[in-house]
Order: C-alpha cells, then sequence, then structure tokens
C-alpha cells in the first residue's frame, strides 16, 4: 500500500517535536562510507544534535584509504548517551564490495543490536537530517513497514545544482523501473529510506542480490510483495559539495538490468 505525503497523520508530523516515548524508539542509520573524511564530522554532529535520543549511528567503512574509518572511531568514543552507552559505532569492513553489501551488512548488524527501525542514509550531505523525526513518526503512526524520503512526490525538490540532463535521467530511472515491476512507488530509486525491523527480517538481507544502486529498487520491491504498507514523504535532495560519487559504468548497467531480474524471478 502506497501512502501519499500529504495523509492527515503525516501533515501533522512535519516540523513538530515527536512524543518522548516515540523520540526514545531505537533508530539506527546505517550510513556506508568510502573515503568520506571530510563529511562524516559534520554528519555525526548533526546526528546526535537531533531530538532523538534514542537514535544510534552505524558508519559502515570500507576499509577508505583516507582514514574515515579512523575518524569514524574517534568520533564513536566522543559521542555517548547519558547513561555512558555509545551513540556511534563502526562496522569495518576489508574490502569495497559495493553500496548494496555495505548496507545489509549494517542493516544487519543494527537489527541484531536490537534496533527497532533502521535509516539509509549518504554521508555526502544530501539527505536532510531534518527529516528523520518525521520519518520515524509516520512510520510510528501508519504502522509502515517502509518510510521513503521521497524526491517525487508532491513538495520533494531536487539541488538547483542539478542540470537538466541529470533531473531527466533521474526521473527516467524511476519511471523506467517502476514500470517494468508495476509498483507505484515515486521515488523507487531513492536511497533515504527507513525500515522496520520486522520488514528487514521478512525480506531477509542476506538474500539481496545487488551489490551497486539497484539495492534501493530491489529493496523497495520486495517490501511490496511481502505487502508492507510503504509510504513516502516529500524531501530536498541536496547535492554533495566534498567528495566525489561513487556512481560508475558497472552501476549503471546492474540498475538498468535489475528490474528485469527481479520481475523474472517474481514470475
Amino acid at each position: 500500500m502506497i501512502g501519499e505525503h500529504d495523509s492527515p497523520r503525516a501533515t501533522d508530523l512535519a516540523n513538530t517535536r515527536l512524543p518522548e516515548s516515540w523520540a526514545d524508539t531505537p533508530l539506527t542509520v546505517v550510513m556506508p562510507t568510502y573515503n568520506e573524511a571530510e563529511n562524516v564530522p559534520l554528519m555525526a554532529e548533526l546526528l546526535m544534535g537531533l531530538e532523538l535520543p534514542g537514535l544510534h549511528l552505524l558508519v559502515v567503512d570500507d576499509s577508505s584509504p583516507d582514514g574515515t574509518g579512523k575518524i569514524a572511531d574517534e568520533l564513536a568514543e566522543k559521542y555517548l548517551a547519558e547513561d555512558g552507552s555509545p551513540r556511534m559505532s563502526v562496522l569495518h569492513r576489508t574490502a569495497k564490495d559495493g553500496l548494496g553489501r555495505a548496507y545489509t551488512a549494517g542493516m544487519t548488524k543494527a537489527v541484531e543490536d536490537g534496533a527497532r527501525y533502521v535509516l539509509q542514509m549518504d554521508a555526502d550531505g544530501s539527505h536532510p537530517s531534518g527529516k528523520i523525526a518525521e520519518m520515524l513518526g509516520v512510520a510510528l503512526s501508519t504502522d509502515a513497514g517502509l518510510v521513503v524520503g521521497s524526491r517525487y512526490v508532491p513538495g520533494g525538490t531536487l539541488s538547483d545544482n542539478w542540470g537538466t540532463h541529470r533531473k531527466l535521467l533521474s526521473r527516467w530511472a524511476n519511471a523506467y523501473a517502476s514500470t517494468i515491476l508495476g509498483t507505484r512507488i515515486r521515488d523507487i530509486t531513492g536511497g533515504f529510506n527507513l525500515w522496520s525491523a520486522d520488514a528487514l527480517r521478512a525480506i531477509d538481507l542476506a538474500s539481496v542480490d545487488s551489490a551497486g544502486y539497484s539495492f534501493q529498487v530491489e529493496m523497495k520491491y520486495a517490501a511490496l510483495r511481502r505487502r508492507f504498507r510503504v509510504m513516502e514523504v516529500p524531501i530536498h535532495f541536496e547535492d554533495r559539495t566534498v567528495g566525489e560519487s561513487k556512481m560508475n559504468l558497472a552501476v549503471q548497467l546492474e540498475s538498468i538490468a535489475m528490474p528485469w531480474k527481479l520481475r523474472a524471478r517474481a514470475r
């Protein structure tokens, strides 16, 4: 079931401080990194500053040669809860094995460690941390298995730095995947997603095939196939200002082929 961003209960949560019982909900932000040494300190500061005491940041670092993993370890020692327990941790992986693999490793650990909800978030500042409370509130109020931070529902916007060609390509990619798979998710390729632990268990992260960005499509399709409720809330997607994009030709080719593989598998 797809719920639009303007459902009454979702709208009421926008720009609203969550009740204490909701703010305390165990929520782990899984943030894959590779050469994000300049971005990680700022992202950690933004997330730790949210009025969400139940939030924990899990950085999944793929042996970044620029020292991202070491910086993340130092930050984890800095950010502690009132009882002295860590609010941030680091999962060190030994190889650069793709975004999808990094996310499945982080999500698996988050659920094993007791997270009730898990949020996917990029380390480059493109996803708005100020929307996390709203997304959590929508999940709790609607019992959604997935809440998508969407660029393409009414109210969603893209960075002014995106040229016309890039905007058209992104919209085409969403239309392409959604048409092949028969979904009504408007931002099926988006990477700012909040999952319930129940949804992640049902999907079985070990069975996810995608190594690259097509992971986003595969996961959302899997949630729909298992009949979890999916909601979309509008976000502003900002372009990264530091570091380099990890998109390459191999990742693009996987993204083109994956919807057809998923459709064939479903049949």
